[in-house]
């Protein structure tokens, strides 16, 4: 059993050394932006009180922070880990946990914010296929615009060790695997994990551990837009602001959502994404191969794969020295596998 049990990503916080240049790009991502206390805050349309925040300084990032359903669930997992339970003295108010995880990224456990009513969304248009026409003579007229960011959805982080890192969040917060993604059979690089609410629907992922070669860091964070029509738009919008682009639009395999990544000012990678899978406690864990990891359904391959890209440095020797770590192992004789 864990400490308690989380019911969703909550934000993530970076530093920046220009916060103008982060606001600019976060209006053009389709955050709502605003500034609080010397930072700068993203907010969606679902009534939370911020998303995104960064604070000034050298261009880092700081935490990722998921929240409790109650203060009670804060206090049970700050007694459990010898912390205290402080005020948010951030918009929304409420209370916050601060934990150090193994690879010593900050975790920012959260509850008891203040929440506004959430703003509407574009509506879904109606949709024809050739097994179904619901739109009829109701033409389509988009107007452009950036994307309209409903909530943060999930972040990844890489990590030194996966097993260990597994350990530590799934104890304390519960989180369940969805897809576990082996360098080669029976060998981890790392896991897609959901939040455990029970019989209620979560997303596919709100946290994926990847153990992969060079520095630490997130590699993205993740945000829901309306509909896939509203993605498209964002992509267009960000394209004429002449924003970098990292990888997109595509349909991923694990998740299955339509993603499309984006780069702001200081390299952090963001992704508008889409259509994603749901699932309760109650459906297993699957084993996939890193190739499912970057591959795409339809759309745009990733840059590595495209050639636009060389791979991280050592990705080819780790996976390589894994691969031979398992070869080794299942060419064993039955005595030295004993031994």
């Amino acid at each position: 059993m864990s400490v308690i049990r989380i019911e969703d990503i909550a934000h993530v916080r970076y530093a920046a050394p220009d916060l103008a240049a982060m606001r600019a790009f976060l209006d053009d991502f389709g955050l709502r932006t605003f500034e609080d206390g010397g930072r700068l805050y993203g907010k969606g349309s679902d009534g939370r009180p911020f998303l995104h925040v960064t604070e000034p300084g050298e261009a880092k990032f700081l935490a990722v922070g998921f929240r409790a359903e109650t203060v009670a669930d804060l206090e049970k997992l700050a007694a459990h880990e010898g912390v205290a339970v402080d005020d948010l003295a951030e918009p929304g108010g409420g209370k916050i946990v601060r934990l150090t995880d193994p690879d010593g990224y900050t975790v920012e456990v959260v509850a008891g914010q203040a929440k506004d009513a959430a703003a509407p969304l574009p509506a879904d248009q109606p949709f024809n296929t050739a097994a179904a026409k619901p739109r009829f003579r109701q033409p389509v007229r988009l107007d452009p615009a950036p994307a309209h960011v409903k909530r943060i959805g999930h972040a990844v982080l890489k990590v030194r060790d996966f097993r260990k890192s597994e350990k530590w969040y799934k104890d304390r917060f519960g989180f369940l695997t969805s897809d576990e993604v082996e360098a080669a059979k029976d060998v981890p690089l790392g896991a897609f994990m959901r939040c455990d609410r029970g019989d209620k629907p979560a997303d596919h992922h709100t946290l994926f551990l990847a153990q992969l070669p060079g520095e630490l860091g997130i590699l993205h964070a993740a945000f829901e837009v309306a509909n896939l029509d509203d993605l498209m738009l964002g992509h267009q919008h960000l394209k004429a602001k002449k924003r970098e682009a990292a990888w997109g639009v595509g349909r991923h395999i694990m998740g299955s959502q339509v993603f499309d990544y984006w780069k702001d000012p200081f390299g952090n990678e963001l992704e508008h994404w889409t259509d994603g899978d749901l699932f309760t406690a109650a459906d297993p864990p699957q084993k996939m191969p890193m190739s499912a990891l970057l591959a795409v359904q339809w759309g745009s391959p990733h840059p590595m794969f495209a050639g636009k890209l060389p791979p991280p440095p050592g990705l080819i020797a780790f996976v390589t020295a894994l691969q031979l770590r398992v070869k080794r192992l299942f060419s064993r004789k039955p005595e030295e596998s004993a031994a």
